[in-house]
């Protein structure tokens, strides 16, 4: 409660007895008039009997009670026959009739109303309760039933039960007259239009007590805070807030007394309905200063409001803007108080940044969330903090920047090498900043930016002062350096004339066409290319030796089956040691030939080389992908001319290992050739073409699970190595697509799920996405009969697996291939069991 000054208790007393006195004949006035209202059918009793009621309401006269009865009189089946004569008196019954309404007590009027609209069918009078309604609401009387509660001993509700219903129905307007009116119910009953009434209705109740309090009058807001606690709760917080917010925030800027009755107004909120109160108030405020000065410290006394603000829109919810990231950490940083607070929250996400478990299983978002988060602290605070909290920044940098190292996720290295940048900057030891290699983005630089500037209210100033500072530089620079600069281009002109007998006006030679000389010739054989590669030292001849050697190689098969497997490992141990353009393209685009024309030979080598020892990831992965792009040029129909292979996408550095959007995109396609539209025509039935891969799928395929089991001293798949496994899993899902109809298909299904269900729940989320693409590519792959059959008594363990990874999983990739694959699962399922009663 806002108070000003005591009340008097001798007035207050003499009032009670007062109002005591004169209820007797009141009453007597009243009863005969509610039973003429309720029993006669003569219209001039009725008028007579409606405007002595108006009178005793206009006068004060008339207790809540009698209004009541007058009310419930009024809105009965028994007054909807005043409206069905059509004598004289009609039209004054019509008018006392909804007057009495609107200008009965504004909570009494409300309850009514509402629940009478929500308990009558369709008639004349649910017509004539919405149509008064309506002018409740467009007249202001939900303002008038706001300030009679703030009034001290005003009469807003006689009971905290009744005052919690119309708090209730206050809230609930549009869904309680929606719920019966349907696609009848009028604008003004819409959420869009009555919440932002309701939030001009607070400010304006807001405004009186301001005014009461300027006059020395006591004024409570619990009633108030309740209202707006009970709509942010129920979901429209951005409704109330887009009218209430902007305006708080302008009049809170100058006037201490609204700054504090807009904290007390918070401060009341209830307190299941904080955290839906203030999300809803920062999302709509501009800066941090302006959510200091509506809120205060509430952060430090309420301490539901410092878990929301410390710790739920910092930690646990990532889907806010990172403005509300601004505001809230700027808020906790302008008051020495809430700096205690910042400090804490700084260590807290310090934590979090450095765990590696959480890295592990929560969602990239989160951490780019968690990351602006960090740097935002770091930018608040100041040297004496940055000294104080060195020791947690040092471990939370090396600790974090480690983990996030290790992860198989080109977003997640590049946060990592961020943030460990600006925090080693900040720490300012010498010699000891960190420095990575890495392509900026509009990811990036936004992560830079806030450790520059780090709340909304300084951008602000300073985009103030450079539009302040612009006109006057460019005052200064037109008038002094406009004189000096004819001198100088008479000078020039001077120059011009003195060479008008140079050859510059003579026609030059067209060079466009002219080829730099190479000194060394290209390799005309597929031998010579081999040995060329073989001993690189002459940059040049490397150069122009990997340029034709594909071509060679489609070329010349006889030639290329004699040395294919020797020219794969010259080619798979070859480094770029000249730093020459498209090296990684035109190596792998020669792997590639050499598979597809020596198909068994040299496929037998990938895969033996691939489990071998003393070999880098880098060259793992570069089986992989050239197993995959060798599969899909192989896969393409014999009819069909050779145009060479066509890379799936281009792979040109180890940071772009992750990116299996191609892949996904084959298994988008066949999903969609799967689907059945009602709407197309007649499709015709595709025929089957043979092709080159059929046959040697099992050679690609079934010896890349041979020793995935085994560690090495250098390749642990199912250890440390997970990128390499995550890939493994991308590429056997695609080498058991593209086998599709092929008969050894059935046994590449079964062979699969056994594979990815020994790691199904593995931690890291790249690996998590590969088994989930696995199960689709065999869903989709399998015949339904055969899969079935495979999956046999664990059908339910495998619904209920996929129903969990697409509810809980937190890479959003898995999920979506999760939900694909429970699809697939239930058609093919459908398909099995309809198969006898279409045989039958």
């Amino acid at each position: 409660m806002l108070h000003s000054t005591e009340s008097s208790a001798e007035d207050r007393f003499c009032d009670v007895m007062g109002s005591a006195c004169a209820e007797v004949p009141v009453r007597m006035q009243v009863v005969p008039c509610l039973r003429t209202l309720a029993s006669s059918r003569d219209s001039g009793e009725i008028v007579r009997a409606l405007r002595t009621l108006m009178r005793y309401l206009e006068d004060g006269e008339l207790t809540r009670l009698h209004n009541t009865n007058a009310l419930q009189v009024l809105v009965s089946a028994r007054s909807s026959q005043w409206f069905q004569s059509s004598c004289d008196d009609e039209e004054d019954m019509r008018k006392l009739w909804s007057v009495f309404f609107l200008r009965s007590p504004p909570d009494q009027t409300l309850l009514i109303l509402l629940d009478t609209i929500n308990t009558t069918g369709e008639s004349a009078g649910l017509e004539r309760c919405v149509s008064v309604l309506e002018k409740f609401l467009s007249m202001g009387r939900v303002q008038v039933l706001l300030w009679s509660s703030c009034e001290v001993g005003g009469a807003c509700s006689d009971t905290p039960q009744l005052r919690e219903t119309v708090i209730g129905h206050l809230a609930a307007l549009p869904s309680i007259t929606s719920n019966r009116l349907h696609i009848q119910t009028l604008d003004a009953f819409l959420p869009h239009q009555y919440y932002p009434l309701l939030a001009s209705s607070i400010l304006g109740t807001l405004e009186k007590t301001c005014h009461a309090l300027r006059a020395a009058q006591d004024c409570s807001l619990g009633f108030v805070a309740q209202v707006l606690g009970k709509v942010c709760i129920q979901g429209y917080s951005s409704l109330i807030f887009e009218t209430l917010a902007p305006r708080l925030s302008s009049l809170t800027r100058m006037d201490p007394l609204w700054q504090r009755v807009t904290q007390r107004l918070l401060e009341n909120v209830p307190e299941r309905c904080t955290e839906s109160v203030i999300t809803g108030l920062i999302h709509n405020l501009s800066g941090a200063a302006a959510v200091s000065r509506l809120m205060g410290n509430l952060v430090v006394t309420n301490k539901k409001a410092q878990f929301v603000l410390t710790h739920k829109l910092v930690l646990q919810q990532y889907q806010h803007p990172t403005k509300l990231l601004k505001s809230v950490l700027g808020y906790l940083a302008l008051d020495r108080e809430r700096r205690l607070l910042l400090k804490q929250v700084f260590r807290s996400v310090c934590q979090v940044w450095c765990n590696s478990s959480a890295v592990k299983h929560t969602s990239v978002e989160q951490q780019l969330y968690v990351s602006k988060a960090l740097l935002l602290c770091v930018a608040l605070l100041d040297e004496s903090e940055i000294k104080e909290l060195r020791e947690e920044m040092l471990h939370c940098m090396l600790g974090g920047v480690q983990c996030r190292l290790d992860s198989n996720i080109e977003r997640i290295r590049r946060m990592g090498m961020v943030v460990g940048e600006c925090l080693s900057i900040k720490l300012d030891t010498p010699g000891s900043h960190l420095k990575f290699q890495y392509e900026p983005d509009e990811e990036i630089r936004e992560l830079k930016s806030l450790i520059e500037s780090p709340t909304e209210d300084s951008e602000e100033h300073q985009s103030d002062a450079s539009d302040r500072l612009q006109p006057e530089s460019e005052a200064q620079s037109s008038a002094g350096w406009s004189e000096p600069l004819q001198p100088v281009t008479s000078e020039s002109g001077r120059m011009s004339d003195s060479e008008l007998d140079s050859d510059d006006d003579l026609t030059p030679y067209d060079m466009s066409a002219d080829q730099e000389k190479k000194k060394s010739a290209a390799p005309r054989y597929v031998r010579d290319c081999m040995e060329a590669l073989m001993s690189c030292d002459d940059a040049e001849r490397v150069e122009l030796s990997l340029q034709v050697a594909e071509g060679l190689v489609r070329r010349n098969v006889k030639a290329t089956q004699e040395v294919s497997v020797q020219f794969s490992k010259v080619l798979l141990h070859l480094e770029d040691r000249y730093n020459t353009p498209g090296f990684h393209a035109e190596r792998q685009n020669a792997m590639v030939a050499l598979t597809v024309t020596d198909i068994k030979p040299v496929v037998e080598y990938w895969t033996t080389e691939f489990f071998s020892l003393n070999y880098s990831l880098r060259q793992r992965l570069d089986i992989l992908e050239v197993l995959a792009l060798s599969a899909q040029e192989l896969s393409q129909p014999i009819t069909s001319t050779h145009t060479g292979a066509q890379p799936i996408t281009a792979i040109s550095a180890l940071e772009q290992c992750d990116d299996v959007t191609h892949w996904r995109q084959i298994v988008e396609k066949r999903i969609q050739s799967k689907t059945r539209y009602i709407s197309k025509g007649a499709t015709h039935p595709v025929k089957a073409i043979p092709n080159r891969y059929a046959p040697v799928a099992g050679f690609f395929f079934f010896p890349l699970l041979r020793n995935y089991d085994r560690p090495q001293m250098t390749f642990d798949l199912l250890g440390s190595d997970h990128l390499v496994l995550g890939r493994l899993l991308h590429t056997l899902g695609l080498l058991m697509h593209l086998a599709v109809n092929a008969p050894v298909v059935s046994q590449m299904g079964r062979a699969l799920l056994d594979f990815v269900w020994a790691v199904r729940f593995h931690a890291d989320q790249m690996v998590r996405r590969g088994v989930m693409f696995a199960v689709c590519a065999v869903f989709l792959s399998m015949p339904s009969e055969n899969l079935l059959t495979e999956l046999g008594e664990d059908l339910m363990e495998t619904r209920a697996w996929l129903a969990d990874v697409a509810e809980n999983d937190c890479d959003a990739g898995s999920r979506s291939l999760a939900v694909q694959s429970l699809m697939l699962l239930d058609k093919n399922l459908k398909a099995q069991l309809q198969m006898p009663a279409v045989e039958s």
